[in-house]
């Protein structure tokens, strides 16, 4: 039978750090321009505390987003061992485009799909090249968005790219600041065969809440009162975006099981977006309670929001790739693995896959 198949990973993580200690000498504001009240160093701990973010990784100055794409992308394409002039497809998810280092401006005209296929070197017209901005959890829109189209009959190859320099639209300002960093990750799905209990996606979910929620992740001003700027930055009501995370994640994930026939006692590994490191336990933990079980397996969510913080729409990619290279010591995927990806970001919008590798 034909099923959507992973069959090569990339990843691209910059080399610069960003220690919580480089923030010492911030002074941060509330979202009404008041200066905040506990010194710096207290106000990263508490940070810390919360997110596990104990660093992250900045782009280089002269690189944009588009270009760390293009590593991670070809890197799946040497992973996968395919002909790129054999690619139906390329889709970058991102939320930006490219921002030059120094400025505000987004630029996503051309996309950075395209952008990425000319860097690639890539001629053949048939292959499409689209962006998808889904917020947080685009690149696992990407895959779902690909498994239709397979299953349309209208692809058999994509290139699936996450790639954010968020370090460009931040408010060093703002706390929340803190929590974004840059990098990417992708992966080539193909539509082949697969013998039954083989590798492919099993199930997906998705939603969009955007009532009230939709301002939960948006642009806005900068919080520092004396900023006349008109450049907007990346805002987050932190409280609001826990809450809703944790009523309505576990659930569609759940959904995402449900429909691949899936038990949860099956999975053997949960990728979820690196946003923070408590809702994420969190969240597992409330899957898991929706099945009857009080306590997540040990050792069944990889994170590395530790050491590269929170790069939205390549979180998940760069996770499962480091976890395959066993890159990850302490995590390992197998042959014949389920594995459930999950993600929530602006919009506000959720999704999940349920994968077996």
């Amino acid at each position: 039978m034909l099923s959507s198949v992973i069959t090569g990973t990339g990843i691209c993580i910059p080399e610069t750090i960003q220690l919580n200690q480089d923030f010492e000498q911030h002074k941060f504001f509330d979202e009404k321009g008041l200066p905040l009240t506990d010194p710096a160093k207290s106000i990263i701990d508490k940070f810390r505390k919360i997110t596990g973010i104990n660093e992250r990784r900045y782009a280089p100055t002269d690189i944009n987003t588009s270009d760390i794409a293009a590593v991670a992308g070809r890197q799946a394409l040497l992973n996968s061992g395919i002909d790129p002039e054999t690619l139906d497809q390329i889709v970058v998810a991102h939320n930006f485009g490219d921002v030059a280092y120094g400025s505000i401006q987004s630029q996503n005209v051309p996309t950075l799909a395209s952008r990425v296929k000319h860097i690639l070197g890539i001629l053949r017209p048939e292959c499409i090249a689209y962006d998808v901005l889904v917020g947080c959890p685009g690149w696992v829109h990407s895959l779902i968005q690909s498994h239709a189209w397979f299953k349309a009959g209208m692809a058999k190859k994509v290139l699936l790219i996450g790639a954010e320099t968020l370090s460009r639209v931040i408010d060093t300002s703002d706390r929340d600041s803190m929590i974004f960093a840059d990098g990417a990750g992708a992966c080539v799905l193909e539509y082949k065969n697969s013998p039954q209990g083989g590798p492919g996606i099993l199930g997906t979910s998705a939603q969009t809440h955007s009532a009230g929620e939709v301002d939960y992740i948006d642009m806005g001003k900068s919080y520092r009162s004396d900023d006349d700027n008109a450049a907007l930055y990346i805002k987050m009501k932190g409280r609001k975006v826990y809450e809703y995370a944790l009523k309505h994640v576990p659930f569609a994930m759940k959904s995402c099981l449900d429909q691949a026939g899936i038990d949860i006692r099956q999975v053997r590994k949960i990728l979820i977006h690196q946003a923070n490191e408590k809702m994420d336990e969190e969240i597992v933990k409330r899957l898991y309670g929706l099945y009857g079980v009080s306590e997540a397996p040990s050792g069944i969510m990889p994170m590395s929001i530790q050491w590269l913080g929170n790069s939205s729409v390549a979180t998940i990619p760069t996770l499962y790739h480091l976890v395959l290279q066993g890159e990850m010591t302490e995590h390992e995927i197998k042959e014949g693995d389920i594995v459930l990806f999950a993600s929530v970001g602006a919009g506000m919008n959720i999704n999940a896959v349920c994968y077996r590798v």
